[in-house]
């Protein structure tokens, strides 16, 4: 049963009757003729049909057509008159940046939001970001310097977007990033994790060399919460045993044996027929006063290139009377290599809805068997795919319930 949709696409206001299985990049290309949005891999990993989506970039080939209703969209074919895109479309060539040309466009529109959001960007930074797409010829070096260039000529002044980023159904959506609540935002998409509570002397360890990783801004930020039926001196206790809290984890295992502030750590996730194990270390900071922790820790998956770092900031807060706590999570990470696409993706958040669930129901029967090993077995791996679809089906039903 076809859907009828309206959004406005190119500043045009758009209405068709599409197969709510339609994919937003075949009804630009098939419906509209915008075949300037090119298809690549068609898993939302290489960025060739990136286009502009409230505001922001954002993945056409695994976005429904039916799930933007209302949105604003615009593709490479709809910044003509856009003066920065001019800019960027001159530096590209003058740099040498596309050779095939098939990412290119793709390329051109994270490379305009990239210089919207990040006018004192540098190389590294740069190259972080154009991290979700892929080119095949250039080596990236033209890309970067033509970045750099449009950068350079605009002097380091930041320049707000025409349209404003909203929570946005596409994958790859600025506005889709969830602030954290104990947060303060340092301009869009640069969040910066902070304590929920300034630490006020008291345990503070394991930190060694990773004062410089953790100083570093992580790519996607999320902040999480829930509740268990425990004191929070008991639930305080339980945290500071990284072993028992690493297992609550799906498919997250202890490698060796850990100290009372470090471990080496290993996390097998199942993406469809591929399976990532990542192997790293953690250590631990703690300030009893506070009831306020944070994890450091870096990994690197053995079967690829990727990578990931990032920090976790906890609180824990008295609940029911001093019956249960509530547990404050910010998590803030960064994906690099093949895997870096995922940390992008809008439906992140309800991924990590599912996680927390289960890390929550696995410490809660951790705390009420203090010892049994069998209170709270992880999985064995954590299925991404499954959590994915599991949250797009979720999304799409919600959709259609409104």
């Amino acid at each position: 049963m076809k859907k009828t949709i309206s959004l406005t696409v190119n500043g045009t206001p758009v209405a068709a009757d599409v197969e709510p299985r339609l994919q937003l990049a075949d009804f630009l290309r098939e419906h509209l003729m915008l075949t300037g949005t090119h298809l690549g891999c068609e898993h939302g990993v290489c960025g060739a049909c990136t286009i502009e989506m409230n505001g922001a970039p954002a993945r056409s080939c695994i976005a429904y057509a039916v799930a933007c209703e209302g949105a604003q969209v615009r593709t490479i074919e709809g910044f003509g008159e856009d003066t920065l895109m001019a800019e960027l479309r001159e530096a590209f060539s003058a740099e040498h940046a596309l050779q095939c040309g098939y990412c290119t466009p793709g390329m051109l529109v994270t490379a305009r939001d990239i210089v919207l959001r990040l006018p004192d960007a540098d190389e590294a930074r740069i190259r972080k970001e154009l991290s979700g797409n892929l080119c095949r010829c250039t080596g990236y070096v033209g890309i970067v310097r033509a970045i750099q260039r449009v950068l350079k000529q605009r002097g380091g002044v930041a320049t707000s977007s025409p349209l404003t980023p909203t929570l946005s159904p596409v994958p790859g959506a600025r506005g889709s990033v969830v602030k954290p609540a104990l947060a303060p935002q340092n301009g869009p998409g640069e969040a910066l994790l902070k304590p929920a509570l300034a630490p006020r002397g008291g345990e503070r360890v394991g930190v060694r060399g990773n004062q410089a990783a953790s100083a570093q801004k992580p790519q996607t930020t999320l902040h999480q919460s829930f509740t268990v039926a425990h004191p929070r001196t008991k639930v305080w206790e339980f945290f500071g045993r990284l072993d028992e809290v690493t297992s609550c984890l799906p498919g997250a295992s202890v490698i060796g044996t850990p100290s009372d502030e470090s471990l080496d750590v290993r996390l097998r996730v199942k993406v469809g027929p591929i399976v990532s194990e990542f192997e790293g270390a953690a250590h631990l900071e703690r300030d009893p006063v506070t009831y306020t922790g944070t994890i450091h820790g870096s990994a690197r998956d053995t079967r690829s290139s990727s990578a990931t770092r990032g920090e976790i900031r906890y609180a824990l807060h008295e609940a029911q009377d001093g019956a249960a706590t509530r547990v404050e999570v910010d998590v803030g990470f960064t994906l690099t290599g093949t895997l870096a696409q995922f940390g992008r993706s809008s439906i992140v958040q309800d991924i990590a809805k599912r996680m927390t669930a289960a890390f929550a129901q696995n410490l809660e029967a951790r705390l009420a068997q203090p010892g049994a090993a069998s209170a709270a077995a992880p999985a064995r791996e954590l299925d991404a795919g499954a959590l994915f679809f599991s949250a797009l089906w979720a999304r799409i039903k919600g959709f259609f319930r409104r």
